[in-house]
């Protein structure tokens, strides 16, 4: 039989060729990578004491390689699987940590392998999502804190505020209690922490709702028996040195007993703080009795001027009660000061009303505290260069002008 030419054509169906699924490929190809990526995890799982950290590093580095390249749910897994692990390469955990927020949550909530230096890094260069997981961490040092506060977003630093394990430092506390003025959430949260000075709580008074002034005159305003018992011996030594020490001066009348000035009132036209009130009443508080008034009642004119301009007015029941003044001089300048004593239907208008409670619940001592805090802090540093930064809107620093200079502006340059 004669074999057919090479140029013939065969009677047999021509044979297709084979072509994979390019599907059934990626399927396989994820599979594989898959179980690579769970045999190098588990490699890195293995005990200290039967992996070398030379051959561990090395599975780290493959995992990462591959990692770059994996889908979602791979680079899920491993991070679900190294979580927990005290020995995990750093390299891993950071590159897992900045991935999309499902998979960089397990490593931002649980792994205790990340550094400050690692988070701090991190929350630079994610999203709020992730600063926000960072913030609920069981434990956050001041230095984390600081690099996530400084993005200033409500969610991240109310979770902070609210971490009772997080650590703050002065500069997040006076950074966050800056903002406080227009969001009034934090000055709830800042009142509980273990971190707020007197200075920081009494500042934030004058912004703080009617319940966050409650908490804060209630931490607050203390007692200053250790204070006055210390320092008793050198009040008579600093009048017969004729107070000429301006510092000696403003702390010794921060810490002195007595209220009432007794050289203002003698060189006062009025008899005394309850007369220039009485006179008040009558005509009005014009800038001249606020003066007479403030410094009778041992505060500088700034300090007055700036309780009875107080909206909320329960600054008015202090300046009322430290020098010893009676509940109804309370009313007196409430109708000095021109505001309503009574409702529509007669009863005592509720501004009013919390006043009067806030001057019932505090004692005498207390209120001076307060009262002499408030005027140190607002006037002991008002030189030219702060008041500069009053009217620039500029917060001054403390470690250049001290916390007096902070209250200052703070207080001062506030605008509701």
């Amino acid at each position: 039989m004669a074999g057919l030419s090479i140029d013939q054509k065969s009677d047999l169906p021509p044979v297709a060729p084979i072509v994979l699924d390019a599907s059934l490929k990626d399927v396989d190809d994820n599979a594989v990578r898959r179980q690579l990526a769970k045999r190098l995890a588990d490699v890195i799982c293995i005990p200290a004491s039967q992996l070398t950290p030379q051959e561990r590093h090395m599975a780290g580095d493959v995992l990462v390689e591959l990692l770059r390249s994996a889908d979602a749910d791979i680079r899920e897994s491993v991070a679900k699987r190294l979580v927990m692990l005290n020995e995990a390469p750093r390299t891993i955990l950071v590159i897992l940590a900045k991935d999309e927020i499902r998979i960089a949550r397990y490593i931002l909530e649980e792994s205790r392998s990340l550094t400050d230096s690692d988070l701090i890094q991190i929350s630079r260069k994610v999203s709020g999502a992730h600063r926000a997981v960072i913030a609920k961490r069981r434990k956050v040092s001041d230095a984390v804190v600081d690099a996530l506060v400084e993005f200033l977003e409500e969610d991240v630093v109310e979770a902070l505020l609210k971490n009772r394990e997080a650590n703050f430092s002065e500069t997040a506390i006076q950074r966050i209690l800056t903002v406080s003025r227009n969001h009034q959430p934090y000055v709830g949260l800042l009142a509980k922490r273990d971190e707020l000075r007197p200075s920081h709580g009494l500042t934030m008074f004058w912004w703080a709702s009617t319940e966050n002034r409650k908490k804060i005159l209630h931490r607050f305003a203390v007692t200053r028996s250790v204070l006055q018992e210390s320092c008793s011996d050198l009040f008579p030594k600093a009048a017969a040195d004729g107070w000429s020490d301006a510092g000696v001066r403003k702390a010794l009348q921060f810490i002195e007993r007595r209220q009432r000035n007794r050289a203002a009132i003698a060189r006062s036209e009025f008899e005394g703080l309850e007369e220039a009130i009485n006179t008040a009443e009558i005509h009005g508080l014009t800038r001249k009795l606020t003066e007479e008034i403030s410094y009778m009642a041992g505060i500088k004119p700034a300090t007055g001027a700036q309780i009875l301009t107080d909206k909320g007015g329960e600054a008015i029941a202090i300046l009322c009660k430290a020098p010893g003044l009676k509940r109804e001089y309370i009313e007196k300048l409430w109708r000095a000061l021109k505001r309503p004593l009574h409702d529509l239907d007669g009863s005592i208008h509720p501004s009013l009303a919390r006043v009067m409670e806030t001057y019932d619940v505090i004692s005498t001592d207390k209120a001076q505290t307060v009262l002499r805090y408030w005027n140190w802090s607002l006037t002991a540093s008002l030189n030219a260069d702060v008041l500069r930064y009053i009217k620039n809107g500029v917060i001054p620093r403390e470690e250049e002008f001290g916390a007096a200079a902070i209250t200052a502006a703070l207080v001062f340059s506030h605008r509701d």
